[in-house]
């Protein structure tokens, strides 16, 4: 277990590092102000795939980096997690998501059916959001912490925050 969870924090530090989805801290207010304005039409060109379980990756992510693909499989696993967690996209205003989970996945079912959207593969906030709760909590950061980590990192921005419920 420790040697998987060790593979995955290398696989999105990784990631970060090669700039799929920059640390947060190395974006600047005006770059990811500008990252908001190009996404400023989210959820318009969204698209929908349902798979019959979590576990099973939508066909879209075929064509993306590996650590794009790492990153919503892990979402799928960190529901609890992510649905805690802002986004700072604009895609709550844009798409009317309400938490950073809403960005790769529109709906799962008890019996384990997913509707992954597609928002989330070109949206380095959304992916970078992801990628730093998942890890933080993988290293034992309480929830309420890593909340306050992101709203710290992303509220100069000026971007309007998903309507993600208070911890």
């Amino acid at each position: 277990m420790k040697r998987q969870v060790r593979w995955f924090t290398l696989t999105l530090t990784a990631s970060l590092a090669l700039g799929a989805c920059a640390p947060a801290e190395q974006h600047t207010a005006k770059q990811i102000s500008t990252e908001h304005a190009e996404h400023e039409t989210h959820g318009a060109g969204d698209q929908l795939e349902k798979t019959s379980a979590k576990t099973i990756a939508p066909a879209f992510l075929k064509e993306t980096d590996e650590s794009i693909q790492t990153i919503y499989l892990a979402v799928a696993k960190h529901q609890d997690l992510l649905e805690k967690m802002p986004c700072y996209c604009g895609c709550g205003e844009t798409a009317g998501h309400t938490s950073n989970y809403d960005c790769f996945i529109a709906d799962q079912t008890a019996a384990g059916e997913t509707t992954w959207t597609t928002h989330g593969i070109t949206c380095g906030t959304c992916l970078d959001i992801a990628a730093q709760s998942i890890v933080a909590y993988q290293q034992g950061t309480p929830i309420k912490k890593i909340r306050q980590d992101i709203d710290a990192a992303y509220a100069p921005t000026g971007v309007a925050p998903t309507k993600t419920p208070a911890l």
